[in-house]
């Protein structure tokens, strides 16, 4: 581990706040993700209902991804998700009062997710494109790991907590706490120095602009071998629509435990993302990339043709390391070679590919567990992921065989 990076990024005032209000942020939005998958299958007792709700989070993203993301290079990234926080609280308020009201419905949950994952594609460039100007170019590798490590410390913390709170004081309390929780990023916003971008000349705001960024990214192989890479894992081993189904039909357990599979997999990501800076005598990374999304798409197989409820916590909890570890490898390879002026449309086309790849991977697994079953979809997704990535692995070796230089 790089101590001087450590040293440096707990002395950063501006990134440690943002983390903050980020981890607080996140925590609510991960106990709401699970509410949500809950209430909907309440309403429905339906598989396709919940990969409907993947259709309905990414259809916004692929919309005003591009837009976003322009936006994120033009205008200041702060103001951008300091807006998003606000209309954030906005819709979460909706959703608690109409399931308070007794009014709330399939439908209308749709329309709400699908808002915020509107909301969530302006703040998601802004936020990534952000950090390399927040911390030194030598520390950004261990602030994204770091950021990782938060990240699915929130997505362990979130899903356990919201299990507790169903089961005793209901969905419409883990809305409330939600709304709430947005207010950790804006007070982390207000106390921040103004953020610099390093590039003399501003975007201009067109589709040249747009075409600009999308250009860069299929001209570049290893950025955009990284993100399909990203898309097929996400697509064909999303297990965490149909989690509520592994809980109340297979593994014959309520909400509490459900709150645990939804967290397992961030336990593993977290222990991953601790041991992983002591991995960088490592210096081929690309095999270390191609490695850890195989193991994460085997651990898939696993989970799905586990009927013991421990084991299924251990096999879902080994998915999560894997991908912890191939997230900050693909991230580092993606910012590292990306100028400033144009990470913001870099980010975009990439949310494009990491959020589509679970959205649509929802709607797969709801169609496929329809027809299927829901644990030979989920097998067959696992088994599916380590075909398509090897295939990714050969045509792209630029990926396979990329080296950190640090």
């Amino acid at each position: 581990m790089n101590k001087k990076s450590l040293i440096s990024l707990l002395n950063n005032r501006d990134y440690i706040l943002l983390q903050i209000g980020i981890f607080i942020s996140r925590t609510g939005t991960f106990m709401q993700d699970v509410a949500v998958n809950w209430q909907l299958y309440e309403l429905t007792k339906s598989p396709l209902s919940l990969g409907i709700l993947g259709l309905a989070k990414f259809i916004p993203v692929l919309i005003f991804s591009m837009i976003s993301g322009m936006a994120a290079d033009v205008f200041n990234r702060k103001k951008i998700i300091f807006l998003v926080q606000i209309f954030s609280i906005v819709n979460t308020l909706i959703l608690a009062f109409l399931t308070i009201s007794g009014k709330i419905t399939p439908l209308l949950i749709y329309i709400i997710v699908g808002l915020e994952a509107g909301f969530y594609s302006f703040e998601t460039p802004s936020r990534q494109a952000m950090l390399p100007n927040l911390v030194k170019k030598e520390d950004f590798p261990l602030a994204v790991n770091i950021n990782n490590i938060l990240f699915n410390s929130t997505n362990f913390l979130g899903p356990a907590i919201a299990g507790f709170v169903i089961a005793y004081y209901g969905v419409q309390s883990v809305y409330l706490i939600n709304a709430f929780s947005f207010l950790g990023v804006l007070i982390a916003l207000i106390f921040m120095k103004p953020i610099i971008k390093s590039f003399e000349k501003r975007p201009n705001f067109n589709l040249k602009g747009i075409k600009e960024g999308i250009d860069f990214v299929f001209k570049t192989p290893i950025i955009y071998g990284s993100m399909f890479i990203d898309f097929v894992a996400t697509f064909f081993a999303s297990a965490t629509t149909l989690m509520p189904i592994f809980a109340v039909d297979i593994l014959k357990v309520g909400p509490k435990e459900l709150g645990f599979l939804y967290a397992a997999p961030s336990i593993g990501a977290i222990i991953a993302g601790i041991i992983f800076p002591f991995m960088n005598r490592v210096k081929n990374k690309g095999k270390m990339l191609i490695f850890s999304v195989c193991f994460y798409g085997f651990s898939i197989v696993l989970f799905a043709f586990s009927r013991n409820f421990y084991l299924s916590l251990l096999f879902i909890g080994l998915s999560g390391a894997g991908d912890m570890i191939s997230a900050v490898i693909r991230n580092v390879i993606r910012q590292v070679n990306t100028t400033d002026s144009l990470r913001g449309r870099m980010t975009a086309v990439n949310m494009v590919f990491y959020t589509g790849g679970p959205q649509l991977g929802e709607t797969e697994a709801g169609i496929a567990a329809h027809l299927m079953g829901t644990p030979l979809s989920v097998a067959f997704g696992g088994i599916a992921t380590i075909i398509a990535t090897i295939y990714i692995a050969i045509k792209r070796p630029e990926l396979l065989n990329y080296e950190d230089r640090s």
